[in-house]
């Protein structure tokens, strides 16, 4: 990466984080523009060389921060279990996120009205992260090692993305109805009936 492209990616960076914080501490109604350039240290001209406005910044967060916890949770498999089935990485991931959401409720609480489909479905059109380390293709990669085979893999992935994003944010947030630890159990069960409804 040359310098130039090292300090674009550098101002992005502080833009995606500045905004983040604003976000989670204010709320993004009562976040302004100028807020988030003047804590992140930039002009508002460079602002717009990244963003619509506010609104595509949050989008573009959310596609950031939900493609960064899979491909967390993906790296940490390849490092603990590279070997394991399809359905033990699929579960050993959905802890992951779930573990690290539990961890960072601010982050749980930005995401959750988005902690769907739909951005994950963002996911596999974007490439928030650089180069080919995104969602799509580490789940593609998972299907092809997968000796199993799945007919509608995307079908089944929206289910279990619902299935884990509804009932572990009312989990995580208010304990209901019951905690995470309690819950884990039953969506384990769940994820394993999916998959094997979409075992051809």
């Amino acid at each position: 990466m040359s310098k130039v492209q090292s300090n674009k990616q550098k101002k992005n960076d502080s833009l995606l984080n500045t905004a983040f914080d604003l976000f989670t501490e204010k709320g993004l109604n009562k976040t302004t523009i100028s807020d988030i350039v003047e804590k992140a240290g930039v002009a508002k001209g460079t602002f717009y060389l990244y963003f619509k406005d506010k609104y595509d910044l949050r989008n573009k967060l959310i596609s950031n921060k939900s493609s960064q916890l899979f491909i967390d949770a993906y790296n940490a498999l390849s490092l603990t279990n590279p070997d394991c089935s399809f359905e033990e990485g699929l579960l050993f991931i959905v802890e992951h996120i779930l573990n690290a959401l539990n961890s960072n409720k601010a982050l749980l609480a930005f995401l959750h009205k988005d902690l769907s489909w739909g951005v994950f479905k963002r996911a596999f059109e974007d490439t928030p992260v650089v180069d080919e380390d995104n969602f799509a293709t580490f789940y593609k990669k998972m299907l092809d090692k997968s000796e199993i085979k799945f007919k509608d893999p995307e079908i089944m992935l929206f289910l279990i993305v619902e299935l884990v994003g509804s009932a572990g944010y009312s989990s995580i947030m208010f304990s209901d109805p019951c905690n995470l630890e309690e819950l884990k159990p039953y969506l384990r069960d769940t994820i394993h009936s999916i998959l094997i409804a979409h075992t051809v």
